[in-house]
């Protein structure tokens, strides 16, 4: 960074905005709400995002050296959640609320998915995370969760540098 970006605040991407990117495209795919059944709404792509970057951070945990990768990630997608919050209207009072929310949200996903993958049935964890208990019909179900299986095994399949790159796939 020179010295007018430092005086002035302007900031270059961090290293992780292609996978952050990445993740936030693959959220926004319209088979996950069409074929897999996720509500098109707020909450809905808050659940289906937290999800993708949920099977990712699980995968960065596999691979000592992207611990810091995997925090600097973490913390863009609170600087982003904080920016659509601010977006959608809620005040600096309310911010550090939701953010916290939010963060406690995808703790409680990465337990979540990381129990049901262990234990072969990411079926109850989808069913609470994704759809928050409604039960969309077991095609939904399968199309989610077979989504999710695909994008895990083919995280396993990728070296952590083509990950940080934003392949995920």
């Amino acid at each position: 960074m020179g010295l007018i970006d430092r005086i002035f605040g302007e900031k270059q991407p961090p290293a992780t905005a292609p996978l952050y990117d990445a993740i936030i495209a693959e959220g926004r795919a319209e088979h996950w709400y069409i074929d897999g059944a996720v509500p098109d709404t707020m909450d809905g792509r808050f659940d289906m995002i937290a999800a993708i970057l949920a099977f990712v951070l699980l995968r960065l945990e596999t691979d000592s050296t992207a611990a810091e990768p995997s925090a600097r990630l973490t913390e863009q997608f609170i600087t982003d959640m904080d920016n659509q919050l601010r977006q959608s209207g809620v005040g600096d009072v309310g911010i550090g609320k939701y953010v916290g929310q939010m963060m406690s949200m995808l703790g409680g996903r990465l337990g979540a998915y990381r129990d049901g993958l262990a234990a072969g049935d990411l079926l109850p964890a989808i069913k609470r995370n994704l759809y928050r208990g409604d039960d969309p019909g077991m095609a939904a179900l399968d199309h989610s969760i077979g989504r999710l299986l695909a994008l895990r095994d083919t995280l396993a399949a990728l070296d952590t540098a083509a990950i940080l790159r934003g392949q995920l796939r």
